[in-house]
């Protein structure tokens, strides 16, 4: 803390008008087994210094991997004179107030604390339990974990050190039969440590999988065209998180490049949708404490009753949008720029159950499960792949659908919504900003009822 306090004040003198200096140390360790035989065992860890100044508008960076006094002092002037380089005419970064604070993560099992040993053998046991039947072919499980370390330090006054620890457990069985071959899948995790595993009964965990593997030989082809469609957690949370969500971060809005800028007060979806980011949730993967610009994380309301209300913000947007930081500023680690992405992405529960959505369905399909999404924040075209779903007729649930692509416009899809399921189920992974500069992140929602163009694959 000591050197990057040094580095604020020679950024300072060096005529910053705002400037931050970062510590980050990120450690991932991984285990993959593949048919009951470890594949790989890997521990990544990268550590370094970021040092951002801001004169009238121009950002200068400097980066180092030597965190000596000396040489982030150095990158500190580079830093600075990056910045007196350029001549944009910004406004002024706004003040989040002065703060001295220390956070360790609040997990029951650090995963340092865990032997090796122990996690290789969770492993193993997820992946065995899946091979129930001949017919399951290929069997694959994964352990991740994540350590965030993070201080930071700025010309505001803020003096802060964080902790951010991920696990995560993920298991997948490959069925085949007859020339056909289906898979399943299952992940558990978030901002949570080693108790992800000592929690969860591995057993049934790796056999559900097993099991849901072969249901799928069965499916059939789902049916195409402009259909009722009540979307699951996971393909809700692709719906806010791809196009609603990357069109509301606010440095695609400032450049005019989002289907949202200037939508603020108009109606952009049914009464019943309301959309929030949200990085204070407890223990889902996309919350933070602090982004990495040292603003605390918050909850942002983006539509509410159908009425679009904001974007998410950095320190950057805010200034030139002339509202409060909303601690959406993230970068993928110390030596990427920050931009402006989301945390926990989704919609707000409703009042129905499921079963009582899926009465009210004549002829429609019910999704379970995501495989891919892809974001238009420019047209607002929406697409996702759905793993497999169930025909619903006549208000039951029927035959068994494999996997089908919806597609449609977010808008025009939102605004047919007219039932939202009561409870909310979030899905973590990573988000990068168009193909890079990966962040973990948090998307989901209830179950919701839209009319949706489906496709058959």
């Amino acid at each position: 803390m000591d050197e990057l306090e040094l580095a604020v004040e020679r950024m300072r003198a060096e005529g910053a008008d705002f400037c931050d200096a970062r510590y980050q140390t990120i450690t991932t360790n991984g285990i993959a087994v593949v048919d009951a035989a470890v594949r790989r065992i890997s521990e990544d860890r990268i550590r370094g210094v970021c040092l951002r100044a801001r004169k009238k508008g121009s950002w200068g960076y400097a980066t180092t991997v030597d965190s000596s006094k000396d040489i982030v002092l150095e990158a500190a002037v580079k830093a600075a004179r990056n910045a007196l380089a350029g001549n944009a005419l910004g406004k002024i970064i706004p003040d989040t107030g002065e703060a001295k604070v220390e956070l360790k993560a609040n997990v029951r099992f650090h995963p340092s604390q865990v032997p090796m040993e122990e996690k290789v053998q969770a492993v193993l046991d997820m992946d065995r339990a899946q091979k129930i039947d001949p017919r399951i072919v290929n069997t694959n499980s994964v352990l991740r974990e994540e350590l965030r370390q993070n201080a930071l330090v700025n010309s505001h006054g803020r003096q802060l050190s964080w902790e951010e620890v991920r696990t995560t457990i993920m298991v997948q069985a490959v069925a085949s039969e007859a020339g056909r071959t289906e898979f399943f899948y299952d992940i558990k995790g978030g901002c949570l440590g080693f108790e992800v595993v000592k929690e969860t009964d591995l057993e049934t965990f790796g056999r559900e999988v097993g099991k849901e593997s072969l249901k799928m030989l069965a499916a059939e082809k789902a049916p195409s065209g402009l259909l009722t469609c009540i979307t699951d957690p996971s393909i809700s949370g692709l719906l806010a998180h791809e196009v609603m969500g990357h069109a509301s971060e606010a440095d695609e809005v400032v450049k005019r490049r989002s289907f949202l800028t200037d939508m603020v007060g108009k109606q952009v979806g049914s009464p019943l949708m309301t959309m929030v980011d949200d990085g204070t949730v407890p223990e889902a993967r996309g919350s933070i404490p602090f982004d990495d610009e040292g603003t605390p994380s918050s909850r942002t309301t983006m539509i509410k009753d159908g009425v679009y209300q904001g974007y998410m913000q950095s320190l950057e947007t805010a200034a030139e949008m002339g509202v409060r930081p909303t601690g959406n500023g993230r970068a993928q680690s110390y030596d990427r720029r920050v931009w402006v992405r989301m945390t926990n992405t989704f919609f707000e529960k409703g009042d129905q159950n499921l079963d009582e959505m899926i009465a009210d369905v004549k002829y429609g399909v019910l999704t379970d499960r995501m495989i891919s999404g892809m974001e238009d924040p420019v047209g607002g075209g929406f697409e996702a792949k759905a793993l497999r779903g169930h025909l619903i007729e006549n208000g039951r649930v029927t035959k068994l659908l494999r996997s089908f692509t919806l597609t449609g416009n977010a808008l025009e899809i939102l605004r047919t919504g007219d039932a939202v399921g009561n409870k909310v189920e979030l899905d973590g992974g990573s988000c990068g900003k168009g193909i890079e500069d990966w962040v973990p992140v948090s998307s989901g929602g209830p179950h919701c009822r839209f009319k949706i163009v489906l496709g058959g694959d």
